[in-house]
């Protein structure tokens, strides 16, 4: 199916398949850039693991030269004769597990200098705390104190944005820029849900122009790979569900019009 956002796709946050998302992202993403960077740059991918509060499926571990016996947790123990009410409730527990993310990071061939760091941001790196956003404020501090551009992607509702000294507008998505020579002034590009995003510049080495980079593309281009529309029920409401009015007004009238929703 063809993607059928103009630009984000609100249904690919949800905490299930972001993580899937955010690789594919940053695989076309890369690629996409690669194309016009050589052969002066060079587009890297860097990993990075971190922790997730995420809703954990039950896991079964295998032991080697261990025999597993599966016994039913309801059933009483050989030689028991008392009887247990069932519990009313079984949820999954919601446990930190490693996940991991990438970012990409653009360097001139040959010396190898780091120019351009491009970072989309996770889940992790919007959670309140020391180790979520706390941790993610430092780093950017450490770039805004070095001779590298920052360009960071926000594809996710939920959490808190980057800081910046002012109050930013109501937006679902952002794209930030802290370029070398602007600083301490950040380029900030609120992204609307109903409409295609438009080229953003990827700073590189003077005297050379920015790379554009066309953010619906790599979207689009990601979700069809993906294939995610198998498993995006556009019935229910995007997660998290708190699309302005406005938006989530059009984004069920949108969804009608394409034959997503009766």
């Amino acid at each position: 199916m063809e993607p059928p956002f103009p630009g984000m796709d609100p249904y690919l946050e949800a905490p299930t398949m972001w993580p899937d998302v955010h690789h594919e992202l940053i695989g076309t993403l890369r690629d996409q850039l690669q194309a016009v960077l050589a052969p002066r740059y060079r587009a890297v991918i860097t990993p990075y693991a971190t922790l997730e509060s995420v809703e954990v499926a039950p896991i079964r571990k295998v032991v080697p030269d261990v025999a597993l016996i599966e016994r039913d947790p309801d059933a009483p123990s050989a030689g028991s004769g008392a009887a247990f009410e069932p519990a009313p409730l079984t949820l999954p527990a919601v446990m930190e597990v490693e996940v991991e993310y990438a970012r990409i990071e653009i360097y001139t061939v040959g010396q190898r200098t780091l120019v351009t760091a491009i970072e989309l941001l996770s889940p992790a790196n919007k959670r309140p705390g020391v180790n979520g956003a706390d941790a993610y404020e430092q780093k950017r501090q450490e770039i805004f104190g070095s001779t590298v551009n920052l360009l960071e992607i926000d594809l996710l509702r939920s959490g808190r944005r980057p800081q910046v000294a002012r109050p930013l507008p109501a937006a679902p998505y952002f794209v930030f820029l802290s370029r070398v020579q602007h600083r301490p002034y950040i380029e900030i590009w609120p992204l609307a849900l109903r409409e295609p995003i438009k080229l953003l510049p990827v700073p590189l080495l003077s005297p050379d122009p920015p790379a554009p980079l066309d953010l619906t593309a790599v979207i689009h281009t990601a979700y069809r790979r993906g294939r995610y529309d198998l498993d995006i029920d556009y019935h229910e409401p995007p997660p998290p569900p708190d699309l302005a009015e406005d938006d989530a007004a059009w984004l069920d009238a949108h969804l009608r019009e394409r034959g997503l929703r009766p």
